[in-house]
């Protein structure tokens, strides 16, 4: 069973009755997001290297809310912004008509529903500065034709899915980003920053969001 809840920043989100998971954190979706992908992430890689167009790569697509943010803060930094979003499990679309980022973030539904109207597997030009894509598929079973500036790990937890939590999935993370490139997780799972080390990643624990004590930023330092 799945329910529509709200967080502590007044966002909804979507619950997972059955596992008790929740596609966002309880102490704000738009909280959890800003901090984690935003800020860690974008603005991160942002003051390290110089304005070009940006290549994104989210695993975990979900509701779109990341995606979102990116946009605006495409708008509000005049970056370009290229985004590319891998979901195997896609929302539906009468769960998602009831989450309301766009009231919270102030700007025109259309703008959230066409993300998820959008066709697969097809490049879409949203503005001029952002440029769009999903993918429907594993990561697993994913083979980047590019490499990303920039990967926000957004998969649900290790006892959910285990099978993205592993060795295997850091190794393909390496490979799919560009020098000096980063990824940004909510998750400190030991196993996990162990294998991002392993994979050649240099990996820091950061401040988290709200109600999470710390987070972590692997980065793909330049030899």
């Amino acid at each position: 069973m799945r329910k529509i809840v709200t967080t502590a920043d007044g966002t909804k989100s979507i619950l997972i009755t059955d596992t008790d998971v929740q596609y966002h954190s309880k102490h704000g979706a738009i909280l959890e997001a800003k901090h984690v992908f935003i800020h860690s992430g974008l603005h991160y890689y942002l003051k390290s290297n110089h304005p070009k167009p940006i290549s994104v790569f989210e695993m975990g697509f979900g509701t779109g809310l990341n995606c979102l943010l990116t946009y605006l803060a495409s708008k509000q930094n005049n970056i370009s912004i290229q985004y590319t979003g891998i979901e195997a499990f896609p929302v539906d679309f009468s769960e998602l008509k009831q989450l309301n980022f766009h009231e919270k973030l102030g700007i025109p539904n259309e703008v959230f529903f066409k993300l998820h109207q959008f066709k697969w597997e097809e490049k879409h030009q949203l503005t001029e500065d952002f440029s769009f894509q999903k993918i429907h598929k594993r990561l697993q079973d994913f083979s980047a034709k590019e490499e990303f500036d920039i990967i926000y790990f957004d998969a649900f937890g290790s006892k959910t899915q285990p099978e993205l939590w592993t060795k295997e999935i850091t190794d393909q993370l390496f490979e799919m980003l560009q020098k000096n490139g980063v990824v940004v997780t909510y998750s400190v799972k030991g196993s996990f920053r162990r294998d991002l080390l392993a994979s050649g990643f240099s990996v820091e624990k950061i401040p988290g969001p709200p109600g999470k004590r710390e987070m972590l930023r692997a980065t793909k330092e330049a030899c």
